[in-house]
């Protein structure tokens, strides 16, 4: 799959496919996302947003959850905002959501079963890292999307002139249910 991928990317660059994309760093609406990487959101986010190429600056991860305010997406929340001119933030679960009801214990017992050895599992919990923590997922969407737009909203870098709001968007239609503004 990958060869397929560098063959189509070969033959975009030569036809200058990339020509309609082009725009500048700065995110032209001035709006960083946190929204989650499931694959059907893709397309249907900004189609059903009405975001083109250059409006936003999109962070992805699974659950679309910030559950440490030192993480990679808080950082990337407080470039957009001191580096490209972010004013607001949206935080946008989504229905259906696979972290929502995810096991540490049964993603532990799956790379066990890939060829994860006990030994480096067992490294990982002597240095520190809960990983049954780390690894679970959240019980309700609601809840989870609440508390990332809580812990953006007062976490002790974010200036507070920031607006950070939470949405849920339907998975098949692009609604989105208003949860925290």
């Amino acid at each position: 799959m990958i060869d397929e991928i560098l063959r189509h990317n070969r033959e975009f660059v030569a036809s200058e496919g990339y020509r309609k994309y082009e725009t500048s760093k700065y995110p032209d609406k001035k709006i960083a996302i946190v929204t989650c990487m499931d694959t059907r959101l893709v397309e249907l986010l900004p189609a059903a947003l009405g975001f083109k190429n250059g409006d936003v600056k999109i962070i992805k991860n699974a659950g679309a959850t910030i559950t440490n305010p030192f993480d990679s997406t808080m950082r990337s929340l407080l470039v957009a905002v001191y580096e490209l001119g972010v004013n607001e933030v949206m935080i946008i679960g989504h229905t259906g959501c696979g972290v929502q009801g995810m096991d540490a214990r049964e993603m532990l017992h799956m790379m066990k079963e890939r060829g994860v050895d006990e030994e480096h599992i067992s490294l990982m919990k002597h240095c520190g890292i809960d990983l049954d923590s780390w690894l679970h997922g959240f019980t309700d969407t609601h809840d989870a999307i609440r508390e990332t737009v809580d812990l953006v909203s007062n976490h002790p870098l974010m200036p507070k002139d920031i607006r950070v709001a939470g949405y849920i968007m339907d998975s098949l239609t692009g609604a989105l249910e208003v949860i925290e503004d």
